[in-house]
Parts: structure tokens; C-alpha cells; sequence
């Protein structure tokens, strides 16, 4: 897989460079040292996964994220942030991020986390993800504006209830118990509710729920 590493800090860059290169399935394509560059690089190179700082020069990470992920058949993008739970990494989510990681994360959870997405995966746990949205919820839009009522009017009743237990965190295994399904059956569930949103993943499907009002602060469910 294609990798990009965005940070303003070269040492940083040298060492994720180092650690994705002992990889047979990995290959380092290019760097930049800010969002502007990282974009403009996007134009002329063909990039899988993009690792994302969020702090820096001329065009931060989120801004950055927000029009790779606007892009026909995006990378994935992962940010990069110093702090957990951090406001920038809430912000990169909303803008289309597949998940966040520390800098400091082991080699191993890099690695992992870089061929998770790859393969369609979202690295943060929904749960986590939540804890995000709790805290930052302030700077969601109201409820009262729905910004995609429309299409969450498309989901059946068990799509729809499916996807406020994704919400609120749950497992697949464990929505499967909850609702008395098998796991399959909650996987297709799942699958459909991001086709028919027009989703990358459940952490997308987190956030939505949030902007939507379907879910409040602290997780719980509208009725």
C-alpha cells in the first residue's frame, strides 16, 4: 500500500518513514510539511493512506482532510495528534478521517492501524469516538437542523435501530446479542447503512448520529 506522511516535523516523518519502509507491504510514496502541499502532491501521486499531522503551517490537517476527503475515491486519512481526545482529532473525524492515532502509538499499533484502514476499516473504536463527540458536542450543529434528514429517512426500522446501537458504541457481536441476530446478519445491516448514507465507516456513522440528534451527549438515544 501507498503511504503518505504529512507533519511539519521532519524527525517525525524520518521515523515513521523508517518504520513503514521494513514493511513488504508497505511503501512511503511522499512527504509534505503541511496540508497545502499534501494536496497539491495528491494531484500528480496515487496514495492509498495519508497519515496526517493537524498543526501546521499555511493549512492545518483538518482543512487538509476535508478536501483530500472531498476528492473521487480518496485515500484513506489518518490523524495525527498529540493528545487523546483532542479537539483536532474530533474536527479530523467530521472531515472524513477514518480514525486517529497518538504520535506516539507503538510501531506495531502504526502498522496495524495503517492496514486497517486500508482495508475499510475505521481504527478508532466506536466508543472512543463517542467519548469524542461527548466532550466537543458543543461545536456540533443543533439538532433541529437535520442536515441529512432525507436520507436517514431511507433506513428501514432495523437499519435505523442498528445504527443508534453503532452509536452508542456497541460491537457488532454485541448489537448481534442485543437485538437476538447473528453477527452476519448486524455486518449486512451495517454495510447497507453506509451505502445508502454514503458512509466510509461506523465512525462516520457516529458522527452523523451526533449531528443528526439521534444520539445526545453522554450517548444516549432520542426518542
Amino acid at each position: 500500500m501507498r503511504v503518505m506522511l504529512v507533519d511539519d516535523q521532519v524527525l517525525l516523518r524520518t521515523g515513521f518513514r523508517m518504520v513503514l519502509a521494513a514493511q513488504p507491504d508497505m511503501e512511503v510514496v511522499a512527504e509534505a510539511g503541511d496540508g497545502a502541499e499534501a494536496v497539491e502532491t495528491l494531484h500528480t501521486t496515487a496514495v492509498d493512506v495519508v497519515l496526517m499531522d493537524v498543526r501546521m503551517p499555511r493549512m492545518d490537517g483538518v482543512e487538509a482532510t476535508s478536501r483530500i476527503c472531498a476528492r473521487p475515491d480518496p485515500p484513506k486519512v489518518l490523524i495525527l495528534t498529540t493528545f487523546d481526545l483532542d479537539a483536532y482529532a474530533f474536527s479530523g473525524l467530521k472531515a472524513g478521517a477514518s480514525g486517529f492515532l497518538l504520535k506516539d502509538v507503538p510501531p506495531a499499533e502504526l502498522l496495524g492501524a495503517i492496514r486497517s484502514v486500508h482495508s475499510g476499516d475505521a481504527v478508532v473504536a466506536p466508543s472512543t469516538t463517542r467519548r469524542l463527540l461527548d466532550r466537543f458536542s458543543p461545536m456540533l450543529p443543533s439538532p433541529g437542523k437535520q442536515p441529512r434528514q432525507k436520507e436517514l429517512e431511507r433506513l428501514t426500522d432495523r437499519e435505523r435501530e442498528v445504527m443508534l446501537l453503532v452509536a452508542r458504541g456497541l460491537s457488532n457481536g454485541e448489537i448481534a446479542a442485543r437485538l437476538v441476530l447473528s453477527e452476519a446478519t448486524v455486518k449486512t445491516h451495517v454495510g447497507r447503512i453506509l451505502t445508502k448514507l454514503g458512509l466510509r465507516d461506523r465512525v462516520q456513522v457516529v458522527v452523523l448520529a451526533y449531528e443528526s440528534g439521534l444520539v445526545r451527549a453522554g450517548g444516549g438515544a432520542v426518542s
